[in-house]
């Protein structure tokens, strides 16, 4: 359980997440996640790291729960911060990453996906941001990154989800195979990039960084600070508690 990264085989680095029941990860998941991907590209021997998942989805966001057991905006701060130093990690890694998605991939799920290098999905994925809602915004950013402008809206203003097959549509998504295939097909990819020269491909990763038409870091924060301003209104845990209610009520608790 957590976060674990090892090496696959020569020049090929893999993370693994892997927080039971839907991997919403808690804050130190997702600086967890930065320290393990950005530890990989340091090393000297690495051209590629594959970022991938255990249980039922790639990743289910941020841990609500953690945020709404912990009184005042410390925890929510923090998850934040966590998360812009995953999703900054991934974009920054001195090498490419390539995510390997299975089952659901939401929230925070979209902005690791929409930073990687490679998008290698299992036929059952699909992608999306409930942040709506959630009383939250956030990852419209990385979205845009994998669907075009007027469907990222439809998709952010509606809380609707897109499969795999509709991302590989649009060229997002590279490849898209049954669930049992989804490991050695991203490893065939990340044994493709290893073999070439990894000079080359570290000089490549900062020149294609380099001419990147949108400055992820930059509007990621400027996301954020809506949320922000949404908790401190009051309205973010106004939504919360209601949606807690909701799915105590469909589980028929009282």
């Amino acid at each position: 359980m957590g976060i674990n990264r090892h090496t696959e085989t020569s020049g090929i680095e893999v993370v693994t997440i892997d927080y039971p029941p839907v991997n919403a990860l808690p804050t130190a998941g997702w600086f967890g996640v930065a320290d393990a991907v950005r530890a990989a590209g340091r090393e000297p021997e690495t051209k590629v790291v594959v970022l991938r998942a255990e249980g039922r989805g790639f990743n289910a966001g941020v841990d609500i729960k953690e945020i709404q057991r912990n009184p005042g905006h410390q925890t929510l701060i923090d998850a934040n911060h966590g998360c812009y130093e995953a999703f900054s990690a991934v974009y920054e890694c001195q090498v490419p990453v390539i995510v390997a998605v299975n089952g659901f991939c939401l929230g925070g799920g979209i902005g690791l996906v929409g930073n990687a290098d490679v998008i290698v999905a299992s036929d059952d994925a699909t992608f999306g941001l409930p942040e709506v809602e959630r009383g939250a915004l956030g990852a419209a950013t990385h979205l845009a990154r994998l669907v075009p402008q007027h469907m990222m809206r439809t998709l952010f203003y509606t809380a609707s989800t897109v499969t795999a097959q509709q991302l590989q549509h649009f060229g997002s998504v590279y490849k898209v195979v049954p669930r049992a295939e989804l490991d050695s097909a991203a490893m065939e990819v990340a044994k493709n990039i290893a073999a070439k020269d990894g000079r080359v491909i570290r000089a490549a990763k900062r020149a294609l960084n380099g001419i990147d038409t949108q400055d992820v870091h930059r509007s990621y924060r400027f996301e954020q600070g809506f949320t922000f301003e949404l908790n401190l209104a009051g309205v973010a845990d106004e939504i919360r508690d209601r949606f807690d209610a909701d799915l105590a009520a469909k589980r028929g608790e009282n």
